[in-house]
């Protein structure tokens, strides 16, 4: 069966969509390139944005011209979205033929045998499948780039957030296990490998929610045994709670050369008053601490934050706040968010107090920061020689090939002979435009 996935939300829904092509393959069936050509469309979806949900239902009902044409076409939509509503998701998208949630994705060849089997097209009863670990199953791409999920679920419960509803408690895999598949994904031709989970940092502490002993950090220890894998170029990992950046943490990301120096840090609010609402369980005092102890430690250090504006309560002064620990911190990228309620989610219950006027103009302020702040920084860079992970040809520009420094600058440059995918390269940066620096091979 030939399959096509879709994937829409967050770098954990594309790895669980990683997963899903894994086992799929493994089963004997083929990923199919567009959604005309698959006998089944397989939707990953994301709930925890209301934009992502309508997005995707959105996608879905147009699927109806397909299955009209193809009568045999299976729709079947996964993920987060489909864990919240379950079958209430059948009734409204009467195309879709099954819906499973982030705790069901493992069952998804046997449900895809079940449908093939009640509509008699192929049955086969003697076929087993050896069962991938959801978190452990990857797809072999051959790319320089491979993404490893360390945990799954979370346990902090944001008054926003249905992440621990819709993923469940936290769970940390086995070090052993990913320290196995890393070395497949670098004997296969990895160079940069991205670790992934709702709280990263939080890896190995079995769900505890209190900051950990300064001396305490299993996430540190993996991270300084990925860096003694050969051939292993860079590690990435997001996304991360702040509090837990503790001592033995911040020794290990310093003592580890192959971790970038690009930290993701979510902000989510610079006022303590909604920072407490939110239930984030840091204050801005601190969260600027660390911060200013993550600099010292590691010079040139770069962040990117996400941001939600428009929280219920959240008046001028509150959005004056955020906007000052923004610019004080000067992250490099935000991902900045206009607050909607999510059903499932303790803020649903408080009133969607600001309007979507005042939502769009401070979203358009901070967007506005953000410009004026990196068109500066990469001016900066102009004559100066950066290292840069090769990442292939530009999709802007064919004559260009693309790629970043570790600190998450996008640098484009010539193509020279005998440079591949995945090689550690010195340029030479001449000029800057609003979003990355153009430069050459030295």
């Amino acid at each position: 069966m030939k399959v096509f996935i879709r994937t829409y939300g967050c770098q954990m829904n594309e790895r669980d969509s990683e997963a899903l092509a894994a086992k799929l393959l493994q089963a004997g069936h083929t990923l199919a390139a567009s959604e005309e050509e698959a006998d089944a469309l397989l939707f990953n979806t994301c709930s925890v944005r209301d934009a992502a949900e309508r997005k995707a239902k959105g996608k879905i009902s147009h699927m109806h011209k397909l299955k009209k044409r193809n009568p045999d076409l299976i729709i079947g939509v996964a993920g987060c979205m489909a864990q919240r509503l379950g079958d209430r998701l059948l009734e409204e998208l009467p195309d879709v033929d099954f819906v499973l949630g982030t705790g069901q994705l493992h069952t998804v060849c046997d449900i895809l045998a079940e449908i093939e089997a009640e509509r008699k097209r192929i049955v086969s009863t003697e076929e087993s499948f050896d069962v991938l670990t959801e978190m452990g199953a990857h797809l072999a791409t051959g790319s320089w780039h491979g993404e490893i999920a360390i945990t799954r679920g979370c346990n902090r419960f944001c008054s926003y957030c249905i992440v621990p509803y819709v993923r469940g408690r936290e769970i940390s895999r086995d070090k052993e296990d990913i320290l196995r598949e890393a070395r497949e994904m670098v004997g296969r031709g990895v160079r940069e490998i991205l670790l992934l989970g709702q709280n990263v940092a939080a890896y190995g502490l079995g769900g505890n929610t209190n900051p950990p002993e300064p001396g305490n950090s299993p996430f540190g220890e993996l991270i300084e045994a990925l860096n003694e894998i050969p051939e292993l170029r860079r590690i990435r990992f997001t996304s991360p709670y702040v509090s837990y950046f503790n001592d033995r943490l911040i020794r290990a990301l310093k003592d580890s050369p192959k971790c970038c120096r690009n930290i993701h840090l979510p902000l989510q609010s610079g006022s303590n008053r909604i920072l407490k609402a939110m239930n984030r369980q840091y204050t801005r005092e601190s969260y600027l601490d660390k911060v200013a102890e993550l600099r010292a430690a590691l010079p040139g250090v770069t962040f990117s934050t996400d941001v939600i504006v428009g929280f219920p309560g959240e008046d001028d002064d509150d959005f004056k706040l955020t906007r000052d620990v923004m610019n004080e911190v000067g992250f490099e990228q935000s991902f900045i968010f206009k607050y909607s309620p999510r059903p499932g989610a303790r803020s649903a219950a408080l009133e969607d107090s600001v309007p979507d006027a005042i939502k769009e103009e401070r979203n358009q302020i901070l967007l506005g920061d953000l410009r004026d702040r990196v068109r500066k920084k990469l001016a900066r860079l102009v004559g100066s020689t950066v290292e840069v992970l090769a990442e292939g040809v530009s999709a802007r520009n064919a004559e260009r090939w693309v790629g970043r420094t570790d600190t998450n600058y996008v640098v484009h440059f010539p193509p020279v002979p005998g440079v591949r995918p995945g090689d550690l390269v010195k340029v030479r940066i001449e000029q800057s435009n609003v979003v990355s620096v153009v430069g050459k091979i030295v």
